[in-house]
């Protein structure tokens, strides 16, 4: 299997851009992602007035309907504050649309304005994604369901349709650092993405150890184990035109979320260390990123990786060309040094009978 390199976005709304403009926007760097042999194109939920899309599924088929090859994915479906049947007949309607390319990448989220609003008890957020997520992988092993739940009514010999065209329809689990998430993933042998938001990529190798321990003793084939690593990044022609169009606005986004957090503030200082190479932003020329992302590579020996290159209120030509180049400049070399590294599937010997 070659190495996929994809993009992921939330599709911020920077001041000035209505929500209208914005979703044109999004839709214009999906199809470019498409038509640059990109593999992966991924949309986040959010429910806040700084975000676009509370839906994903909805601009993703939007987005099926406009492109030809590129798997479209959430990033994240917050699954705690979801119905899991509603989730998976959307996600099976995207897939059949698509003609199979479509994916669930299933989080518990990292904002809980979705909680309040669709009558959920924060009290409850760790027991309610272990319990949808069960549910949503009953769905999609097939008909009849028989479920039972505390957070949701039970199922009898349900027939949950339509189906979707892949079986099964992918589902990754996403985690920001939270090991008992990647130790479930691990244990129901479902695919796993990283996202490395701050501080340096190489503190989440104890993270990925455990994950691969977790699948090993849960007995699944090491041939496949899957694990995605995504980061902010954005490609200038060189370092400086990066800096240029990227750092103001992905301060800005940083702070505000900051603030609401508790996070002592970032300035250039901080923007320094991150784009580092030992940081977790992808951010300076072809070759820089291209390097940042094998490194992560070295780490991780990860088979995915996704840039979230529209951050904050990046302007959206700064976006295209980050995009273009991305596709053009940096996926080829990562793509060439990634199998040049994987040693080559093992033969099986072929047993010929004497007549």
């Amino acid at each position: 299997m070659s190495f996929e390199l994809g993009l992921a976005t939330f599709a911020d709304l920077g001041p000035g851009v209505s929500p209208e403009r914005r979703m044109r926007e999004l839709l214009e760097e999906a199809r470019l992602a498409d038509e640059l042999g990109l593999d992966v194109f991924a949309i986040g939920e959010h429910h806040r007035p700084d975000y676009l899309i509370s839906s994903p599924v909805v601009a993703l088929a939007a987005i099926a309907a406009q492109t030809s090859r590129i798997r479209l994915s959430s990033a994240v479906t917050v699954l705690s504050s979801e119905d899991p049947v509603r989730v998976f007949q959307q996600f099976a309607e995207l897939d059949l649309i698509s003609g199979g390319r479509a994916e669930i990448m299933a989080g518990r989220g990292s904002f809980i304005e979705s909680f309040p609003l669709f009558g959920f008890d924060l009290d409850d957020y760790d027991e309610l994604y272990a319990e949808k997520l069960d549910l949503l992988l009953a769905l999609r092993a097939g008909n009849p369901v028989t479920w039972t739940g505390r957070h949701r009514p039970a199922l009898h010999n349900a027939e949950v349709h339509p189906r979707p065209l892949q079986d099964p329809l992918p589902v990754w689990v996403a985690v920001g650092g939270t090991p008992q998430s990647v130790v479930r993933a691990a244990a129901l042998g479902l695919p796993l993405t990283i996202a490395i938001i701050g501080g340096q990529p190489a503190r989440f190798r104890p993270l990925v150890e455990l994950y691969d321990r977790a699948w090993e003793q849960s007995g699944h084939p090491a041939h496949e184990r899957r694990l995605a690593i995504n980061t902010h990044a954005f490609v200038g022609r060189t370092r400086a035109e990066a800096d240029a169009a990227f750092a103001h606005p992905y301060l800005t986004m940083m702070n505000r979320i900051g603030r609401e957090r508790g996070w002592p503030p970032s300035g250039r200082e901080e923007y320094r260390a991150l784009t580092a190479p030992d940081g977790a932003v992808a951010v300076g020329s072809p070759q820089e990123v291209a390097e940042k992302i094998l490194m992560e590579h070295e780490l991780f020996a990860n088979q995915r990786y996704i840039g979230q290159i529209s951050v904050g209120a990046v302007a959206h030509a700064d976006v295209m060309h980050a995009i273009e180049r991305f596709g053009t400049e940096v996926a080829p070399v990562v793509r060439d040094e990634v199998a040049r590294r994987t040693p080559p599937a093992p033969v099986e010997p072929v047993t010929v009978e004497a007549d």
